[in-house]
């Protein structure tokens, strides 16, 4: 029975020092996340038109409306904070709903779309008004480049 326990405690040992020796990092985690989950994501709604106006036209308006005016307070921050993962957090479901031309284009701006929208959200925990707007400004022109190339310019987005 010791030697089983022995035996035991030695083989969580290593199992526990081969997980920090194969995951240094959580850019692994996120390789295998990738690997193992991306590839399962279905879209419910197949049109794109649909899945940018019940997704990315709320947070949109309600950004806009609230960066009008300087943050009144806490709850505003929360509001712009939220608002701005929402949007940054969604681009990575573009990626997974690439057209059937371009498909790498398609990425390749979702993920500097998302990429701007985690300025934005880094800004906005910061409080930083002025930099927020200015985030605010870059992960629009983002969007814009992406409307431009996939849907003929329609739907340009203002700050």
């Amino acid at each position: 029975m010791r030697k089983l326990s022995l035996a035991c405690f030695l083989l969580f040992g290593l199992l526990a020092l081969g997980q920090v020796v194969v995951s240094p990092s959580v850019d692994i985690a996120r390789v295998a996340f990738a690997e193992n989950v991306a590839p399962d994501i279905v879209p419910v709604e197949p049109s794109m038109h649909e899945f940018m106006e019940y997704v990315f036209e709320p947070p949109y308006k309600r950004l806009k409306a609230q960066l009008a005016t300087e943050p009144a307070d806490r709850t505003a921050w929360k509001a712009i904070q939220s608002d701005s993962l929402i949007l940054a957090e969604a681009c990575n479901l573009l990626t997974g709903r690439p057209p059937e031309e371009d498909a790498a284009e398609w990425v390749a701006l979702s993920k500097q779309v998302r990429e701007s929208g985690g300025h934005l959200y880094a800004a906005a925990k910061k409080k930083d008004a002025a930099e927020t707007r200015k985030q605010w400004t870059g992960m629009l022109e983002n969007c814009n480049a992406c409307h431009k190339q996939f849907a003929g310019g329609e739907h340009m987005l203002e700050p």
